[in-house]
């Protein structure tokens, strides 16, 4: 079937902005909160927070797998 003949897969494209948005919160999170606390506090507490964000990082990531599992069991594909 030619490219533009084809039906928009929304789901498809949903996943797809649910991942693109996924990483730019935790890269968010991680460079931009990283980077406001050094320029705060400076270098210490920059690589302090830097560990703390990312194990907050970590947990969204953690509950954005457990979620993509439960939806994949539940058969919404």
């Amino acid at each position: 079937m030619p490219e533009e003949n084809r039906p928009t897969n929304y789901r498809a494209n949903r996943r797809r902005n649910d991942r693109i948005l996924l990483w730019l919160v935790v890269g968010t999170l991680l460079v931009v909160g990283t980077g406001l606390i050094g320029a705060i506090w400076g270098l210490p507490a920059a690589i302090t927070g830097g560990l703390c964000l990312g194990g907050g990082a970590g947990l969204i990531l953690l509950l954005w797998g457990l979620l993509t599992l439960v939806e994949k069991w539940v058969g919404d594909e």
